[in-house]
């Protein structure tokens, strides 16, 4: 079992290492120290160690080398680099009134499918927020998220009707990774109801997920009806 201490120290270390990668301190092919040497650094076991480089490696920071060790990855070529935008912004930009509606709200202990969402493996709380948004009286966007209250305590103790969840984490909690997947899909069942669509009708789904010093903040999926929104996206060759 977890306790106090180790976990303190376990977000001290993989804050520290996050830092010297994000600041380019450390570039991308730079050794990270071995476990042993980190171990003896901060005064603590292997093993939690082992555990923060195992996050680092899962949020993409690190490459883990078999006999070698572990490395600061060199950045993905991305054909588009995507902005995590303010869902707000983009009904205001259409000219149409927001608003939105929460539908679900709950806190309780995480399940496997909240580890692999927020691609954690130690045991969480979540607070799990289902919200629906509106361009007009139209259902824009539907958004099932889970967020890690072990890292965002505070989430616990708002409600969001005044404020959705995306903005006010942005604000609350700086972020130093997102991961951004992209997937069309059939509408079915809740998610065609929400939106107000027929079941098959196409849409699709963003999926993202963001860390912070702290470990895993939230996952989110947005699904929109394929016919409300468009990606786009501005980048410039690479030097």
């Amino acid at each position: 079992m977890t306790t106090g201490k180790e976990a303190t120290l376990h977000q001290r270390i993989l804050s520290d290492i996050e830092s010297r990668i994000v600041s380019g301190d450390w570039p991308p092919g730079h050794r990270i120290p071995f476990e042993l040497a980190l171990a003896e650094q901060y005064d603590c076991s292997r093993m939690t160690v082992n555990k923060v480089l195992t996050q680092l490696a899962r949020a993409g920071l690190i490459e883990r080398r078999k006999r070698s060790g572990s490395f600061v990855t060199q950045p993905q070529a991305q054909s588009a680099v995507l902005e995590i935008h303010d869902i707000k912004s983009e009904i205001l930009s259409l000219n149409l009134p927001y608003s939105h509606r929460i539908v679900k709200r709950a806190k309780r202990k995480g399940r496997p499918e909240d580890g692999r969402r927020l691609q954690f493996a130690g045991a969480v709380s979540v607070l799990e927020i289902t919200c629906i948004h509106y361009a007009g009286r139209r259902p824009f966007c539907l958004e099932d998220r889970v967020i890690n209250l072990d890292a965002v305590p505070e989430a616990d103790q708002v409600d969001f009707d005044e404020l959705p969840p995306g903005p006010w984490l942005i604000n609350q909690v700086p972020w130093s990774t997102a991961e951004h997947q992209i997937r069309a899909i059939p509408a079915e069942g809740e998610a065609a109801a929400s939106l107000d669509i027929a079941k098959g009708t196409a849409c699709l789904v963003i999926e993202r997920r963001t860390w912070s010093g702290l470990g895993p903040i939230t996952h989110v999926r947005l699904t929109y009806p394929g016919d409300r929104h468009t990606l786009v996206a501005r980048f410039t060759p690479s030097s």
